[in-house]
């Protein structure tokens, strides 16, 4: 039997999403101003001489320079090393937090959270302390005898990245936490119960389950860590370059809005690569999962 809806009702419906949709228009006015006004100014100004003429010399210099390409894999090694090792630290710490009891659990999670509740330059020189030749962390490591000198752990690849990752787990970890933490424990407890062992629980029952928690918080990861500065440029020393590195320095240095410009465009695409292959993926997956569900 078809149900007509009540005209009324329907009428009422249609106003309060209006209504809503009106009480949100500010801040999408103000959200949207403020990323297409930006993107269109570096578009210009990325087609203008310094004398403010048209070329496409700034893109020619840009992409034929060894530094550019240089820059970029800087950008990819710390990104995807940055993702990596979030997903290997984040996923079993998010597993663990959606196993004991809620009060327990967020009393962990205030500890993770500790580090986005300070500046990131605070931060950044807090890491510069502990990871210096004779830092915190090299003079229990020489003065223990498990090293016989300090361990280069700072002013490189490796002392940024530490500090990438300090700063982007919990970022990472709070989409992971809110899907596993919403998985029904009767799935896992019947899984369990019919002789699945515990890899066999994690791979057809828990991570099939938090697949769009754990995307999430990699895209989250990945945009961040594409344009990251601070911890770069801090903790790498002038040493690891990666693109937004070299777009503060083409603009301190040279003053040079438009090749700045054509790298800030290249940042851009970049991420939108990124973030379409990740979408490509999650939707393979789901649809994967669907197909073996069905057969």
């Amino acid at each position: 039997m078809t149900v007509t809806p009540d005209p009324a009702l329907a009428a009422d419906a249609r106003r309060e999403r209006r209504f809503f949709l009106s009480l949100s228009l500010p801040a999408l006015f103000i959200v949207g101003l403020a990323a297409i006004l930006p993107i269109l100014w570096i578009i210009r100004q990325s087609f203008l001489t310094t004398g403010g003429e048209y070329t496409v010399g700034n893109y020619a210099k840009v992409l034929s320079s060894g530094l550019t390409w240089s820059a970029l894999v800087t950008t990819l090694e710390l990104s995807l090393g940055t993702l990596a090792i979030c997903i290997l630290l984040g996923t079993p710490l998010a597993l663990a937090l959606a196993s004991v009891r809620p009060r327990v659990a967020n009393v962990l999670m205030a500890f993770v959270m500790l580090p986005l509740w300070t500046a990131i330059l605070v931060r950044t020189y807090g890491w510069l302390v502990l990871l210096r030749r004779d830092g915190l962390i090299n003079a229990a490591l020489t003065g223990s005898g498990l090293t016989a000198e300090p361990l280069p752990l700072v002013y490189n690849f490796t002392g940024t990245l530490i500090g990438m990752v300090h700063y982007m787990l919990p970022l990472f970890l709070l989409p992971v936490y809110a899907a596993m933490r919403d998985i029904d424990q009767n799935l896992i407890r019947a899984a369990a119960s019919m002789g699945a062992t515990f890899e066999q629980v994690m791979r057809t029952v828990i991570m099939p389950l938090s697949a769009g928690g754990i995307f999430s918080g990699s895209i989250i990861v990945l945009i961040y860590s594409i344009g990251f500065f601070i911890t770069p440029a801090v903790l790498g020393g002038g040493k690891v370059n990666p693109l937004s590195t070299r777009i503060e320095r083409t603009l301190s240095t040279f003053q040079d809005w438009g090749s700045a410009s054509v790298l800030g465009i290249l940042l851009l695409v970049l991420m939108a690569l990124i973030g379409v292959m990740l979408l490509a993926a999650r939707r393979l997956l789901a649809q994967n999962t669907v197909d073996a569900s069905h057969a």
